[in-house]
């Protein structure tokens, strides 16, 4: 492990560190380079658990045992350099000391996920990384098998996305899936019946779909404000609602997923 300190900010191995609060910047980038950011020593103990490899690390002095303890003598650059300096680089203030660029991994094949799972979760269209990575944090938690998610959904290993999921989107399987109505042929081959939570007059109460639910169950979120789009829903096999009080609507997505996947978990043992 190389351990060097920062003294200057046009250094070009610190590229991929420079202005990470450009999400323009991140979003063009980050796919084409197989790129993303792990945020704190947590979310970094959990990606290399995951078997995701650092390309280097950036680290504020008073962090720097505790980094090289994770990394375990891995052949890594450490970048050190004193909180103003790394604030200057990044755009922002690392409250949680260090910032690792790992090297993005291949994403598995939906099919492989399918073949063992009983409960997925089908992100559709959220576009706010906050809720996308609350909802993998849930997914975690819960016990989903599986995360899928369409191509109008926001990336999953966006900083922002790792961080609220405290590195949860590292270890909750997941992959990209074709438009819902496009992918039904998969999750149909699998087994799974979809239930899509939906504000509709004929969705069935989200208590009584649980109280017999299939083997297999895929559950679709929507976006965060339309949600599910006409399509999505007329290729869904059941419209599931959580029932709301005192005139609320609805929950936010994120919490949604989390009311509906406990709902739904499969019980403990077997079948």
């Amino acid at each position: 492990m190389a351990v060097i300190a920062i003294e200057s900010l046009e250094d070009p191995r610190l590229e991929d560190y420079v202005s990470l609060t450009d999400v323009a910047l991140r979003r063009r980038t980050e796919p084409e380079r197989g790129l993303y950011i792990a945020e704190s020593q947590t979310v970094l103990e959990r990606a290399l658990r995951a078997g995701h490899e650092p390309r280097s690390v950036l680290v504020a002095p008073r962090w720097l045992p505790q980094v090289e303890e994770v990394l375990d003598g891995r052949d890594v650059p450490v970048f050190v350099g004193e909180e103003p300096v790394l604030e200057a680089l990044t755009g922002f203030h690392l409250h949680r000391g260090a910032l690792a660029a790992m090297q993005r991994p291949a994403l598995p094949d939906p099919a492989a996920l399918l073949a063992d799972a009983r409960r997925v979760v089908i992100l559709d269209g959220l576009v706010d990384h906050t809720n996308v990575g609350a909802a993998f944090r849930s997914a975690a938690g819960i016990g989903a098998d599986a995360v899928l998610v369409t191509p109008t959904s926001a990336d999953p290993l966006y900083r922002r996305s790792v961080r609220v999921s405290m590195g949860t989107v590292l270890q909750v399987p997941w992959t990209r899936i074709p438009a819902v109505p496009e992918a039904m042929p998969l999750l149909r081959e699998a087994g799974f019946e979809v239930a899509a939570l939906a504000l509709r007059d004929d969705a069935v109460d989200l208590a009584d779909y649980a109280a017999a639910p299939p083997e297999r169950v895929a559950l679709l979120l929507g976006s965060e404000g339309p949600g599910l789009d006409a399509r999505a829903l007329a290729a869904a096999d059941r419209t599931v609602v959580i029932p709301m009080l005192h005139g609320v609507d609805s929950l936010n997505v994120a919490a949604a997923a989390a009311v509906a996947m406990w709902a739904l978990r499969p019980p403990r043992g077997g079948a």
